[in-house]
């Protein structure tokens, strides 16, 4: 049964001004979310890993074993079956996979380890995010440049962010993976100590997958088994990334201006994919409840999600998953502005 708000906290209209939102606290939203979305389910949560298990296997014989003209179609399931490897590892840096820590940890670990994530660099980078959601110049996922930042920069370095956030969207969590997620330099203190551990583990797979599979199935046999999937994968983290907070109607605001539950309830988007990816992916999409409380299992975001619906709804944004959409983002979504939230790179030229 969904929870009452208390009686101190209103729901206001998108009509009303943001500052209405802006009064609230985030645990006045989490009250009015029923208790059972947040209890972990060990039998969920490992039924999650054999879909995802049986899944990457089911999409690599079926590149074993396809003909040339269906390769493409195999490489593009088995990069979205190995979307849930990443998804398992994402609960487990939230600890919203097991109630014990070592075996988020060790989950985390092992299902990163065929994508080259370094868990504990990504869960520290990825925590931070989630603190300062949609906050300008703070938060470290995927934020606009300003229009002054990007006329400074370097030609070479504005061609490259117009190719990211422009037609190869598709490709950018590759560069955020590489510059961000390795440099344990980075840390300091314990967490140092936990990035490095991290990426030596990323390491010592490397050290023993890469040249056993050379020497199994040859230089094709990496790109055909590994690379493209893996390339499927990054397509999927990509596009989810830039989907769940860039459409035209969400605002990143300056420290000054910024606040909790506006950045969380309605600086992220709902975005609804085709069922089959949903499946694979462990529902990653149904994303507000998850800004609400990481602490919610993938497996119970549904349930948030209409409970937030029927609460919060007038503040949430939904969208459907098409090219159309795509295009949008990538067309308009370029450059921060105060006042229109964004300027394309056209209005700069």
């Amino acid at each position: 049964m969904t929870a009452t708000l208390p009686s101190s906290a209103k729901v206001p209209t998108r009509a009303e001004s943001a500052s209405a939102l802006s009064d609230l606290k985030l645990s006045d939203v989490i009250r009015t979310i029923p208790k059972s979305c947040f209890e972990k389910d060990w039998r969920k949560a490992w039924f999650s890993v054999l879909i995802t298990l049986a899944s990457v296997a089911v999409g690599s014989a079926a590149i074993a074993l396809s003909p040339w003209y269906l390769l493409p179609f195999a490489w593009f399931f088995t990069g979205t079956a190995a979307t849930g490897l990443f998804v398992i590892g994402h609960d487990c840096a939230h600890r919203s996979f097991a109630k014990r820590r070592w075996v988020n940890n060790w989950v985390g670990h092992i299902m990163m380890m065929p994508l080259a994530y370094p868990f504990h660099s990504w869960r520290i980078l990825h925590d931070h995010h989630h603190v300062h959601t949609n906050e300008l110049h703070v938060d470290n996922a995927w934020e606009p440049w300003t229009v002054e930042s990007f006329k400074a920069a370097p030609t070479w370095l504005q061609s490259g962010y117009q190719a990211l956030r422009g037609r190869f969207w598709w490709v950018g969590s590759i560069a955020h993976w590489a510059v961000l997620h390795f440099n344990w330099r980075k840390f300091a203190g314990a967490e140092r100590r936990a990035v490095k551990t991290s990426v030596l583990v990323v390491a010592a797979f490397a050290a023993v997958f890469f040249p056993t599979m050379y020497f199994t199935v040859g230089l094709w046999g990496i790109v055909k088994f590994w690379l493209l999937p893996w390339l499927g994968y990054h397509f999927w983290m990509s596009t989810f990334t830039i989907v769940h907070h860039t459409i035209p109607e969400i605002k990143f605001q300056p420290t000054a201006a910024w606040s909790a539950v506006p950045a969380q309830l309605a600086g992220t988007v709902h975005c609804i994919y085709p069922k089959w990816v949903e499946v694979l992916c462990h529902d990653i999409n149904v994303h507000v409840p998850h800004h609400i409380s990481v602490g919610i299992p993938s497996y119970n975001l549904r349930a948030a999600h209409q409970s937030l619906m029927a609460n919060w709804g007038e503040h949430v944004y939904v969208r459907q998953f098409s090219w159309q959409l795509m295009s949008q983002i990538t067309r308009h979504c370029h450059l921060y502005d105060a006042q229109t939230a964004y300027r394309p790179f056209s209005s700069v030229r």
